[in-house]
């Protein structure tokens, strides 16, 4: 049973369906799931509650680090076994994240085999040797932008990006209005909305789609991920 819609991300990849006895509600939210929808509906949804797990009585119960701790509690209070996977920050942190879901429900061959098809994706975006990284923002919706030190900006960095952030003088997540942008305009802007109207003032700004479910997420977000940035990142060189 999984409490977190990036947990659920990677068990579906992973365990049998037999096994999955419900995931988060966000992954049957159109605006909040990591997987696509048809494939989450396949599975009950839970609402995050130490009540629901009970009542389910799992074997397992995989959640995240902001789970409240009174619902941990309560839920180790039954004898029920939790195993807690934290938010990677590193693309590192996310292979290891893999390997323990795999593991905590019996099949880490599975998770090694996951974490071999992002390590596959992640080479086949990366760019050419001494190919200069292009400077890059990339702005999520309400304007946050993520920054250095994270996930983000080494994934960036792997598949041909420089973060531009910095330049703004942005924190490791942070909001950037519109305005600065505007003003300022990076050489490439990443963004799900396109803001065309506003944005189409910046002279020389080229703009391209990234949908923000695709930052929400690490494991096998990772794959889509790295192929979107490779298949930008060609468009912008063209």
């Amino acid at each position: 049973m999984s409490l977190n819609p990036c947990i659920d991300a990677i068990l579906v990849q992973v365990a049998d369906p037999a096994q999955i006895l419900s995931i988060s509600h966000y992954s049957h939210d159109p605006r909040a799931t990591s997987l696509p929808l048809g494939l989450a509906r396949r599975y009950p949804a839970n609402s995050e509650t130490a009540e629901e797990v009970i009542a389910l009585q799992p074997d397992v119960v995989l959640l995240g680090a902001h789970v409240a701790p009174a619902t941990r509690r309560a839920i180790g209070s039954v004898g029920i076994h939790i195993e807690q996977v934290d938010v990677p920050s590193t693309i590192e942190e996310s292979r290891a994240q893999v390997i323990a879901v795999a593991r905590a429900v019996g099949h880490e061959a599975r998770g090694r085999a996951l974490v071999a098809r992002i390590d596959a994706a992640l080479a086949a975006a990366a760019p050419r040797p001494g190919q200069k990284p292009l400077p890059t923002l990339i702005r999520m919706g309400g304007g946050l932008v993520p920054g250095e030190g994270t996930l983000v900006a080494e994934l960036l960095a792997r598949t041909g990006f420089r973060n531009a952030s910095a330049g703004y003088g942005l924190a490791m997540w942070d909001i950037l209005p519109l305005e600065p942008l505007i003003a300022r305009p990076p050489r490439l802007l990443l963004t799900e909305d396109g803001e065309t109207g506003l944005l189409a003032k910046a002279p020389g700004l080229r703009v391209a789609h990234f949908p923000d479910r695709l930052l929400q997420c690490a494991g096998p977000n990772l794959i889509e991920a790295a192929r979107r940035l490779a298949a930008i990142r060609r468009e912008a060189e063209a």
